[in-house]
């Protein structure tokens, strides 16, 4: 399971896309200055046609009432987790198991100081695993974890024919303050986009690992990521099987965290952006470059 390119859902059926919202980037969304409750955020990504939520398993005392809404709003269920070892994985796959509902683990392996064979390692006993567990597992491109940067994790896919990878290029993008031509870069880039099982959508300008893309898309590097990302997806197509479902997620982070603000008058941070309409838009964007990746097959 560890090495399949995608989760399945059983339907002898076309690959497809499936569009999924972040729930830590709903944290702060609201209206009229109040920010959504818990239902009501759940319809929102509902209405907006997300299939859905990517989220942490939820505490024992919170598992009843998230799977209600699961249910009542008709959305999946995706996991975050973080683990430093293989036993607080196997506990992780434990609880994801009793809840019953996870379609895959999206993985942020800690920490970035652990590198070389202490990694490769790390990463190998965290599949065997997922595995064993029979639960898909990804693990994300990110800054501060063991995929702390792009010339590492290269080095952990050639060591690792079983790694896939949830691919976030903003971390990479700004870590590495790529705002330029990327042709050092793009080879690299390549070799992981080839390991493509889940895509998470934001857009970095080399110096913040967020930024407002504009309210059509014309952010100057827009183009760029939508190229990536619809090349994440042609290589996810070409191995990919009946039933197999490549998530895109969107995932905008809140302020303290990506969001960019300003104070007012009065003291206050207030994001520049209407965070929720530009995840909405990239929603939009990610099926667009589905649709050019589909027609663009031989």
């Amino acid at each position: 399971m560890a090495a399949r390119n995608a989760i399945n859902d059983g339907a002898a059926r076309a690959p497809r896309l499936e569009l999924q919202q972040s729930w830590w980037a709903m944290i702060g969304l609201g209206e009229n200055g109040k920010e959504w409750d818990m239902e009501r955020k759940f319809e929102k990504i509902a209405e907006a046609g997300f299939s859905a939520i990517s989220a942490s398993i939820p505490a024992p005392e919170e598992e009843e009432n998230w799977l209600r809404l699961l249910e009542r709003y008709k959305l999946g269920f995706s996991a975050m987790a973080f683990p430093s070892s293989v036993n607080a994985y196997r506990e992780t796959l434990a609880a994801a198991a009793r809840m019953g509902c996870v379609q895959y683990v999206n993985l942020q392996v800690m920490d970035s100081f652990v590198c070389g064979d202490a990694a490769t390692g790390l990463l190998s006993g965290l599949l065997r695993a997922a595995d064993e567990a029979a639960i898909p597992t990804f693990v994300e491109k990110h800054r501060g974890t063991v995929t702390q940067d792009l010339i590492r994790t290269v080095r952990y896919t050639r060591a690792l024919r079983e790694l896939r990878l949830t691919i976030d290029l903003s971390h990479y993008v700004v870590a590495g303050e790529l705002n330029g031509p990327p042709d050092k870069a793009e080879s690299r880039f390549d070799e992981l986009l080839a390991r493509t099982s889940v895509i998470h959508g934001r857009v970095s300008n080399g110096e913040q690992v967020q930024v407002d893309i504009g309210a059509e898309g014309d952010h100057p590097m827009l183009e760029r990521f939508a190229r990536w990302w619809r090349k994440g997806m042609a290589c996810w197509l070409e191995q990919a099987q009946p039933g197999d479902v490549l998530p895109f997620v969107t995932e905008l982070g809140p302020p303290g965290y990506y969001a960019i603000t300003q104070r007012d008058a009065g003291g206050r941070e207030r994001e520049i952006s209407d965070r929720w309409q530009q995840a909405l838009l990239l929603k939009r964007i990610a099926e667009e470059q589905w649709r050019q990746a589909l027609s663009d097959r031989p």
